[in-house]
């Protein structure tokens, strides 16, 4: 007999069905609740509130675990490029020699924006925020391919789609990074992988020879899988409910980039960086930031230091640290924050205070390092996270419509005025 929640409501009893997940999650399904009790929940945040059932993402934050598809992310960040993972992700299997070729092929032939695009980014004033100008040029991209606007486009169309965004989206950004530095935009190298053909249009000039540094290259394909997704944040969970109106899938995730533009969501790392250069431009004095970060009557906290998913640790934390320990030894890069930064991590993974409380350094802690060696301004932090997210939100938004859900649409509990009539102006008080 299957297993229900019993819930009383003005002296009567209603059943609900419990739901069991694959790993043993439960849930009360309660999709009925307002048809047949008249009575909704309130859950600020929907914290405690599963909007779906997904195959794509487990994550255990007490445990430290975190898995795309059955597989953990530690054997996916040491053993796959960004496009298995990618390809993972979005259609649920890892691929065997000849569909990972294709996958590549197509994307590789997929790199290259319309020229008339440059137009756009020329509008843009000196100094816009990449992440705005990402998020307009990812939405723009539907008016280039009108077929995708289509809800009722074939599986074929829909995957020409799935392939040009994740082609395009680094050429968007890297676009974004050289508008604002005044360089010259480098175009795409279909002779290059994934990762090493974005750094090249990141670092090179157009009539440069370039070749990726492939301790950089590996640091920046682990960063990218770390973040391909993270289950229903805000993010992904923003990309599924614009997508359930039947938005298109560019639209879809030109607003996941807003989402993940906030700093609550997307922009840990950068702030990460901004507190260390403040305590450099403080004197450098670690411990006393230290000490205000003890002090529970002081706001001062640490960015970068334990998660609100993982209790224990981050497993993408431990991942990351050998890849910017890496990078910095390969760079040899003489910075004053960079120095803080290891001195702060040696205080958190030692001092009991942050270790009793689970105070670790996370991925943003290190991501944010590796991308300041790499000398990527601060707001393009956030674009590398969109750049690594992608995968997910196709993922998340494909799943969605392939189970054919219903359009998001949430409820609420009113507590405005109630009826009242309309004043002329000279009666209001």
């Amino acid at each position: 007999m299957s297993e229900t929640a019993r819930l009383i409501l003005d002296g009567k009893e209603y059943e609900f069905p419990v739901i069991t997940g694959a790993e043993n999650e439960k849930a009360i399904d309660i999709s009925k609740l307002r048809a047949t009790t008249g009575y909704i929940t309130l859950d600020y945040g929907f914290k405690n509130t599963g909007s779906t059932q997904s195959a794509i993402t487990y994550l255990d934050g007490e445990n430290g675990i975190l898995r795309y598809r059955g597989y953990t992310i530690e054997e996916l960040a040491e053993k796959a490029s960004f496009l298995e993972v990618s390809y993972l992700l979005i259609y649920g299997e890892l691929p065997n020699t000849k569909q990972l070729s294709y996958f590549q092929e197509s994307i590789t032939h997929h790199t290259l924006v319309h020229e008339n695009m440059k137009s756009f980014f020329e509008a843009f004033p000196p100094g816009a925020h990449p992440m705005g100008m990402l998020s307009s040029m990812i939405s723009s991209l539907s008016t280039f391919y009108p077929d995708s606007q289509n809800p009722n486009r074939s599986v074929v169309d829909i995957e020409k789609t799935i392939h040009r965004l994740i082609a395009k989206l680094p050429t968007l950004a890297a676009q974004a990074y050289k508008h604002n530095m005044g360089h010259p935009i480098v175009y795409p190298s279909n002779d290059l992988d994934y990762c090493g053909n974005f750094l090249k249009m990141m670092f090179a000039l157009p009539t440069e020879d370039y070749e990726a540094n492939p301790i950089v290259e590996s640091a920046l394909n682990k960063l990218l899988i770390l973040h391909a997704d993270h289950e229903q944040n805000c993010s992904a969970a923003t990309v599924r409910v614009v997508g359930s109106s039947q938005a298109n899938l560019f639209s879809s995730v030109s607003a996941g980039i807003a989402a993940l533009w906030g700093p609550l969501h997307g922009g840990a790392n950068q702030a990460v960086i901004e507190m260390l250069e403040s305590i450099k431009e403080d004197g450098g004095n670690l411990q006393k930031w230290v000490d205000k970060a003890k002090d529970k009557t002081d706001s001062f906290r640490l960015m970068g230091f334990g998660h609100r998913v993982y209790k224990n640790f981050d497993p993408r934390a431990k991942i990351i640290k050998k890849a910017a320990d890496e990078v910095l030894a390969q760079l040899g890069v003489d910075d004053p924050v960079l120095d803080i930064a290891k001195e702060l991590e040696q205080v958190a993974l030692n001092d009991p205070y942050f270790v009793e409380r689970g105070l670790y350094p996370n991925v943003d802690f290190y991501s944010g390092i590796i991308y300041r060696a790499l000398n990527i301004p601060t707001d393009m932090f956030t674009v590398m996270f969109a750049l690594g997210r992608l995968p997910g939100w196709i993922a998340q938004w494909k799943e969605m419509h392939e189970n054919n859900e219903p359009i998001g649409r949430p409820r609420q509990v009113y507590i405005g005025a109630n009826e009242r009539s309309y004043l002329p102006i000279d009666q209001r008080g």
